[in-house]
């Protein structure tokens, strides 16, 4: 499945307004790829559609608008793309008692080598994440693959043939049986391809498109994240206190200047690092 790239994103201002639409569509995509495994395991298959939603709620949650660090999203979230001819997931352990979420944590230490998926005969075991595991612990959010060959495939597709997931560890013992909806939506990873939610007309080029770093110095960039919308952000943590609000205030001005006489600055404090908003009247 081919990664997700910045055209592929949403700018953060032009997100909003996708963002209702785009959010009902998900809820029912997800809705069909989400399977419970007992009481306390759901497992969420992931897709280009599902990790493009958590890149953009990613960037709207902590305001990022550089198409840097919006690349460095996608770098994160791009190694749980399925694999060519596989299936990735999320798996979350749930354990609403939180007095009792460590216990049942150590109770499931080794869990990365009891779950698999089971199609017809064959029984096919979960990869984890190897960067995620420790030799006593486990956490509550595990990133898994299922690597499927094409035999394998063919079984998937024939709806005649029983598709398990499994989970056989000592203190967690339970079988799935995937429904028809869920293969179905599955069967879309197999084959390569995902029915995109975004339209190309809606992105517009996305943040590949939009987003320009305008100026940058030590303490400071510009960003334009849309036609006479730029957003002055601070560079790195260099620069603290009142010296760096006065340099984000400088430069604020300074493209508010070349916007036009009736460019509007507003200052966005939000969050730990402030952020001024320069916008031309018509943006």
């Amino acid at each position: 499945m081919k990664p997700l790239t910045l055209a592929d994103i949403a700018p953060r201002t032009r997100y909003e307004s996708l963002r209702p639409d785009f959010l009902l569509k998900l809820i029912d995509l997800k809705d069909r790829r989400r399977v419970s495994v007992g009481d306390r395991v759901t497992v969420v298959f992931e897709n280009r559609e599902t990790l493009r939603f958590q890149i953009q709620e990613m960037c709207r949650v902590e305001r990022i608008d550089d198409p840097r660090a919006v690349q460095n999203e996608l770098d994160v979230y791009n190694e749980l793309m399925p694999p060519s001819g596989g299936l990735s997931a999320t798996l979350f352990i749930e354990i609403p008692e939180l007095e009792k979420v460590r216990a049942e944590l150590d109770r499931l230490v080794g869990l990365d080598e009891h779950v698999s998926l089971q199609v017809g005969e064959a029984r096919i075991p979960a990869l984890f994440d190897e960067k995620q595991m420790e030799e006593e612990r486990i956490s509550a959010v595990q990133y898994i693959r299922f690597h499927l060959e094409e035999a394998h495939r063919l079984h998937f597709a024939d709806i005649e043939t029983p598709v398990v997931l499994h989970i056989d560890h000592p203190s967690y013992r339970f079988d799935t049986l995937l429904t028809p909806r869920t293969r179905k939506s599955l069967l879309t990873d197999l084959l390569g391809e995902c029915p995109e939610l975004m339209s190309k007309k809606e992105l517009a080029g996305g943040v590949a498109a939009c987003v320009e770093v305008l100026e940058e110095s030590d303490t400071v960039r510009v960003v334009q994240v849309a036609p006479g919308h730029r957003v002055v952000v601070p560079r790195s943590r260099a620069a603290d206190g009142d010296a760096l609000e006065l340099a984000l205030l400088h430069a604020a001005r300074r493209h508010a200047a070349e916007l036009g006489p009736d460019a509007r600055i507003e200052l966005e404090s939000a969050g730990e690092r402030p952020r001024w908003h320069v916008r031309a009247m018509a943006s």
